[in-house]
């Protein structure tokens, strides 16, 4: 049984939906799963995981958040190598530049990404949860 940390940061409640989406795939998927805010986790805790699923909204100038995520996604940077993750997020704005940016930087680290990322437009649909349940199978 894989072991898969779903990791998230929201504002708004649209990524946290998210999170709990991917969290049920994962564990539909028969993972081990938990969830984990950005507050409540960091490079200390990948070496626990198989996988890890990180969602974060695209904030300011299609950006990551930079007050708890990006410092906590900073830390895990350099266990990255050869990790399987997978990306996800919402936005409400833009064209999903923060998310291309995002899996470029993860591709320089040398993680593995598991599936496509998973964003959507303000607050997921039946379609955007689904791909939240694919993307949770997909890492484990």
């Amino acid at each position: 049984m894989s072991k898969v940390a779903v990791v998230y940061w929201s504002g708004t409640g649209n990524t946290e939906t998210m999170a709990h989406k991917v969290l049920d795939g994962a564990k539909a998927a028969g993972a081990d799963a938990v969830l984990f805010t950005a507050a409540d986790f960091d490079a200390t805790n990948m070496e626990e995981f198989d996988a890890v699923a990180f969602g974060c909204p695209s904030m300011g100038n299609e950006e990551l958040e930079d007050s708890e995520f990006e410092p906590m996604f900073s830390s895990c940077e350099v266990k990255l190598g050869g990790k399987k993750i997978a990306l996800f997020g919402s936005y409400g704005w833009g064209d999903g530049e923060w998310m291309r940016t995002w899996e470029q930087r993860c591709k320089v680290d040398g993680a593995v990404l598991a599936c496509d990322c998973v964003i959507c437009n303000e607050a997921p649909d039946d379609e955007a949860e689904a791909s939240c349940k694919a993307l949770g199978k997909a890492l484990a």
